[in-house]
């Protein structure tokens, strides 16, 4: 097709119609359906204990502080090799090339999660499957990101990035919605007879549940295709890859930050969003297996239907945080309305470690909800729009995901080993709240020019 003119609705749109394929994927995966599978595993395997105990590499682990872990250790592998291939996609001019490979490789691992297990002869697999996921969806973003201020001017920028989040939201409700009937009523799509009590209908759901992980995966490669057909292949150089330019990604990695010593604004904007996304996105990672092992719930099915609940909740409300939010920044600036998100987290954090009834539960998922979208896309756009005037946006975005997936690291191997240690996953949320403190702190010192 013809290429589109930069700030193009339908260039625009194409782009933020990826959120709408790839964000069913941090819903079904990351935020409800597999936490509670994963989780109800545990309960019926054959040895069942209260105690959720994992043997792996060599050592018992605690089965969220395990998952916690392994996505720490995703993070830093995705934070190792974005920048090696950001700098080969800037040098032969084909971005949209790796952010297929990392959709289909996460779709591949979503379709993979339908054979997960947690016996001695199962965990290894599984993980990887799980590890393939994460791995495919937070590659992709480095280079879906990095299109941004080519697509979209910077009075754009914010508007297109909230919608982005907001297609999201709604097309990740639409598939959890179906996931949600399967997994409360098998019987209506045929996972389960009738017959054998509510233990035989508690494994047709687990059953359903594998399928809505193949579901997912299929979502989330088939709707990415009219993103690919319309997005810009890139800028292209006819240069070929060898091996003198696969660290040339890390080489940019040191421009960009000899660049930033000279740019005060962009460098304490940075430093400040290092601090806070560390908080935010670990919280959103453990979120649900917080609620799974720490609300009171009166019963299984109730604890299903609860999480399940209290998710849709947070996505449909995100959507109206992501507008308030920029509006927000368009009346009273960007960086204020992210002090003001941040306060709000920082509470969120001291009231969670109280938390301990669904009511309760509820009540923090809506207020959640609220600032999640917000902060996400305000975050993106504000780092879009204190770029300098340059072309080689992948190198910029690259340095920024590669702070986020660090700091995401950090966090989860704090919280993890908190949650590992003293056994509470409580004690590690309370400790969330210091990261929030020092972003408010840090995002005060950002020069308004």
């Amino acid at each position: 097709m013809a290429k589109l003119e930069k700030g193009s609705k339908k260039l625009l749109n194409a782009w933020a119609f990826y959120d709408w394929a790839n964000s069913v994927y941090t819903l079904t995966i990351t935020s409800s359906i597999f936490p509670i599978f994963y989780s109800a595993l545990f309960l019926t395997r054959a040895n069942a204990t209260d105690e959720k105990i994992v043997h792996a590499f060599g050592f018992d682990f605690k089965s969220t502080a395990l998952i916690t872990f392994i996505t720490a250790f995703t993070f830093m592998v995705v934070a190792f090799t974005s920048p090696l291939l950001s700098g080969i996609a800037d040098y032969v001019g084909n971005k949209k090339n790796f952010m297929k490979f990392f959709c289909y490789l996460g779709g591949a691992g979503c379709i993979g999660l339908f054979f997960f297990g947690i016996d001695s002869g199962e965990i290894y697999y599984s993980l990887l499957f799980y590890f393939m996921g994460l791995m495919g969806y937070w590659g992709s973003l480095v280079f879906y990101n990095s299109y941004l201020p080519d697509i979209a001017f910077p009075e754009q920028q914010d508007s297109i990035s909230a919608k982005g989040f907001s297609l999201g939201y709604i097309g990740s409700v639409l598939l959890l919605i179906i996931n949600l009937a399967m997994v409360m009523y098998p019987e209506l799509f045929g996972f389960w007879n009738g017959e054998g009590g509510e233990a035989a209908k508690d494994i047709a759901s687990i059953k359903a549940m594998r399928y809505s992980f193949v579901m997912v995966g299929l979502w989330w490669i088939g709707f990415s295709q009219y993103s690919f057909y319309v997005l810009p292949k890139g800028v292209s150089t006819g240069h070929k890859v060898t091996k003198d330019v696969v660290f040339k990604g890390f080489k940019e990695l040191k421009l960009v930050w000899n660049e930033l010593l000279l740019n005060l604004r962009l460098k304490r904007y940075l430093l400040a969003f290092f601090v806070f996304s560390m908080a935010v996105q670990t919280i959103m990672l453990v979120a649900v297996y917080f609620g799974e092992e720490e609300i009171a719930w009166a019963s299984p099915s109730e604890k299903t239907s609860g999480l399940i609940v209290s998710i849709l909740v947070i996505q449909i409300v995100a959507v109206l945080g992501a507008f308030l939010t920029s509006r927000s920044s368009a009346k009273f600036g960007n960086i204020k309305t992210l002090i003001v998100i941040n306060f709000i987290w920082m509470a969120l954090c001291f009231w969670g470690y109280f938390v301990e009834t669904p009511v309760q539960f509820y009540a923090t998922a809506g207020v959640v909800g609220l600032v999640m979208g917000g902060i996400q896309s305000l975050a993106r756009s504000t780092y879009s729009k204190f770029l300098p005037d340059t072309e080689d946006t992948t190198s910029y975005f690259s340095f920024f995901d590669v702070a986020e997936k660090i700091g995401i690291v950090i966090g989860m191997v704090i919280f993890g080993s908190i949650d590992q240690i003293t056994g509470s996953m409580r004690n590690a949320f309370l400790c969330l709240f210091i990261f929030f403190l020092m972003g408010i702190i840090l995002l005060f010192r950002v020069p308004k020019k």
